[in-house]
């Protein structure tokens, strides 16, 4: 079972400074990510900062125009950095912000910093330009780039205690990751597919008459793209129901956070399963009223409340 670390260690003037330059890069890169952590105390909203921060370099390490091999070796330093920081080897001067704000957090929460390896081996399987047949084939790439990052989220949330199947938590945070990444995936389709990528499992596409690939605003050819959208969206909604039951085990702002950032990308999908084609003309997104709205929704607790009421029903 995940607890939260009740006095989290002093952060010293160097340490804080390594946190906000992380906040900065959170709130400049990941507007949906920090409507969520802006809802958190001030130690876990940093310490979140600071996950991001790292997760940002890898992906971005994958999502750059360097040559492949460059991509290999820069991952791997990044690998040797996490060694150090998992080593305790960054000190609070080192010059490498991230490094000295993700150090402290992960002395701070029992962070399990081994997902943040699993998410290399994900961007190394960008890089190598895998291609996925099965769903079960991209679950396994998804755990690895979403499913790892709703792990390490929880080592900073921590379970309320006495949290009723709080052994199954992480279990939860991960199917959460995956919902949010199939999300991803759908939304950004067409610009995947400029990139060179294709997520959606081969096996689906070919159902649906897509396998030709998305390259232009319109679906291909007597396909049924439309099916293929919805048959993704209630795989997604299943994960979502699933995932969605860690908020009960969460205390009241940690679940907020979850319960921001996870709306937001539901209410995402419900916008992809209206108008499927929309993600082939551009990126589908929500206005920042609406984010708001779902931030002050997850504070409230309205959706920890469902879920409760829910399996409460279920148990009955």
């Amino acid at each position: 079972m995940i607890r939260t670390v009740e006095s989290p260690p002093h952060a010293s003037a160097p340490v804080l400074a390594a946190y906000s330059y992380c906040e900065t890069v959170t709130g400049q890169q990941a507007r949906n990510f920090a409507y969520g952590i802006r809802l958190l105390p001030a130690p876990k909203r940093r310490a979140m900062s600071a996950l991001y921060a790292f997760s940002r370099r890898v992906d971005d390490i994958g999502d750059g125009a360097l040559d492949g091999e460059v991509k290999v070796s820069r991952l791997q330093d990044t690998r040797a950095l996490l060694t150090r920081i998992r080593d305790g080897a960054v000190d609070e001067d080192d010059t490498d912000p991230v490094a000295v704000a993700l150090a402290h957090a992960a002395r701070a929460f029992p962070i399990p910093l081994g997902g943040l390896d699993e998410l290399i081996d994900g961007v190394l399987m960008d890089v190598r330009g895998e291609t996925y047949e099965t769903w079960d084939d991209l679950r396994a790439y998804c755990r690895c780039v979403a499913g790892a990052i709703g792990r390490l989220s929880l080592g900073v949330f921590g379970t309320a205690p006495g949290a009723r199947g709080a052994e199954r938590a992480p279990e939860y945070a991960d199917t959460l990751g995956l919902a949010l990444q199939l999300t991803n995936i759908l939304r950004d389709i067409r610009e995947d597919a400029e990139d060179g990528r294709t997520y959606l499992p081969s096996d689906d596409l070919a159902k649906f008459g897509c396998s030709a690939g998305f390259h232009g605003p319109t679906p291909p050819e007597g396909s049924d793209f439309a099916g293929l959208v919805h048959f993704e969206v209630r795989r997604a909604r299943a994960l979502f129901a699933e995932g969605y039951r860690l908020l009960p085990m969460l205390d009241r702002r940690s679940g907020a956070c979850v319960a921001a950032m996870a709306g937001i990308y539901r209410r995402l999908l419900d916008r992809i399963e209206r108008d499927p084609e929309a993600v082939l003309r551009g990126r589908v997104s929500l206005p920042g009223r609406e984010k708001a709205y779902v931030a002050v929704r997850g504070l409230s607790g309205l959706d920890a409340r469902h879920v409760t009421r829910r399996s409460v029903r279920r148990r009955a």
